[in-house]
């Protein structure tokens, strides 16, 4: 299992274990001082070095994990949606702790973009708003019914702020709407949000509709973002009367 790197410090990889120095990157005539900076803590990010070291699709990988191993969420036998699976970070976690490598449990991860293939993982490639992947889904399912729902969607970003909101809000939404329709009772929801973005209403459906709700920040999550994630635990199915 994935090891979280040491906070500061550098990440034992084939040379070793030697101190890594940091890479500086310079703007080039077709490189803007944007790109430049996000090249350069790309470069120097102690996760994604460790991600490529150890065979993880992405640097999210991390969070998952980082998550999973606080709330105990991905247990042996357990079934699985991964909304927005691409590269397959989470998808690759989850198929590791819930044993579906094995048969045991299951994973279905979804996505418009091509995730390549991933042991014990059932991928599609289907846009999740597209109207028809509920029912893809659900048919998809052993019992018709998943444990947890993942959502690591993020909407295209415009550069207006109340735009941008609206948009990762509204794939959030659909994403809890579409976990308390497909739920277990007990099963759990985790989602991506932002500070100070995690609208009224919906914390308002996944407290009628879960025991408990919390936002949650692993350590794996870049302290200047304002990524955030919501966990709803313990659904309670027909007896919360699922309003919405």
């Amino acid at each position: 299992m994935a090891k979280r790197p040491k906070a500061g410090g550098s990440v034992s990889g084939p040379d070793g274990g030697r101190r890594q120095l940091k890479v500086r990157v310079k703007t080039a005539r077709k490189r803007s001082v944007s790109s430049a900076r996000w090249l350069e803590r790309q470069l120097n990010d102690p996760y994604v070095k460790s991600a490529k070291h150890e065979g993880l699709r992405s640097r999210a990988a991390y969070k998952l994990t980082e998550i999973d191993d606080k709330y105990r969420l991905l247990k042996p036998g357990k079934r699985v949606i991964d909304l927005g699976a691409a590269p397959g970070g989470w998808s690759q976690i989850a198929a590791e702790r819930v044993k579906s490598i094995t048969g045991d449990g299951q994973v279905i991860g979804i996505d418009y973009l091509d995730v390549e293939p991933l042991p014990g993982v059932t991928l599609l490639k289907l846009d999740f708003m597209d109207e028809t992947a509920e029912e893809v889904l659900k048919s998809s399912l052993r019992g018709g019914k998943a444990d947890i729902v993942l959502s690591d969607m993020a909407a295209p970003t415009v550069g207006h702020t109340r735009t941008d909101h609206l948009r990762i809000m509204g794939l959030a939404e659909a994403a809890a709407h579409f976990a308390i329709d497909v739920l277990a009772p007990g099963g759990a929801f985790l989602c991506k949000v932002f500070q100070g973005g995690t609208e009224r209403e919906l914390l308002d459906l996944l407290k009628r509709n879960f025991a408990v709700v919390r936002h949650v920040k692993p350590p794996a999550s870049r302290s200047e973002s304002a990524e955030l994630y919501v966990l709803a635990t313990g659904f309670r199915g027909e007896d919360a009367g699922l309003q919405g």
